[in-house]
C-alpha cells in the first residue's frame, strides 16, 4: 500500500453502531412510553422522523380499542406531559375519538381506532415503505374514439324521436 492510500484511509469513517432505542430515548418519549404503557395502548410503533421532517423529531401511532379509549390514551398522554413540565402545542380530533393527534412539539403522538390506522397507513407514509394499493380493477377492453355505448346512442335516439 502506497503512502497516499494510506493517507486517505486515515481520513475515512466508519458508521458507528446505533444504540439501543431505550438509550438514546429523550426524557418526554420515556414519559409518552409511560403514559402509552399506563392506558394499555395497543400496537405502540415509534417512528423516527429526525431525516425526513422538520417538524418533529419522533412519532408514536397506536391504537386504542375503541372511541372513548383513544381518547383516554390522548388524554393521559397531556396529563403526564403537563404534569412533567412539558407543555403540549394542541391536540385535534378528541371530540370524534376515531383519530387523536397530540403534538408536543418534538414528539407526535398519533392515537387512532384499528380501522383508521390501517385506512390512512401512516408508518408505510413515514418510513418509506409501498402502501398498500387498493385492490386494481380489470382494464376494460379499448374503444375507438367514433364508438358510443350503448345507453348514450338510445338515449340520442329517444331525443331525437321526441324533438319531431
Amino acid at each position: 500500500m502506497t503512502a497516499f492510500q494510506e493517507n486517505s484511509l486515515k481520513h475515512m469513517t466508519t458508521r458507528k453502531r446505533l444504540r439501543p432505542p431505550e438509550e438514546r430515548a429523550s426524557p418526554l418519549q420515556r414519559i409518552v412510553s409511560s403514559a402509552l404503557e399506563d392506558m394499555k395502548a395497543v400496537n405502540v410503533r415509534v417512528l423516527d422522523v429526525r431525516g425526513l421532517t422538520d417538524i418533529a423529531d419522533a412519532m408514536f401511532v397506536v391504537s386504542g380499542n375503541s372511541d372513548r379509549h383513544v381518547r383516554s390514551i390522548a388524554d393521559n398522554v397531556s396529563q403526564k406531559a403537563k404534569a412533567a413540565g412539558f407543555r403540549p402545542l394542541g391536540t385535534e380530533g378528541a371530540r370524534d375519538g376515531e383519530w387523536v393527534l397530540v403534538d408536543l412539539g418534538d414528539i407526535l403522538v398519533h392515537v387512532m381506532l384499528p380501522r383508521v390506522r390501517e385506512f390512512y397507513g401512516l408508518e408505510n407514509l413515514w418510513e418509506g415503505g409501498a402502501p398498500t394499493a387498493p385492490p386494481v380493477k380489470t382494464a376494460r377492453p379499448a374503444r375507438s374514439a367514433t364508438a358510443k355505448p350503448a345507453a348514450s346512442r338510445a338515449s340520442a335516439a329517444r331525443r331525437r324521436r321526441v324533438s319531431r
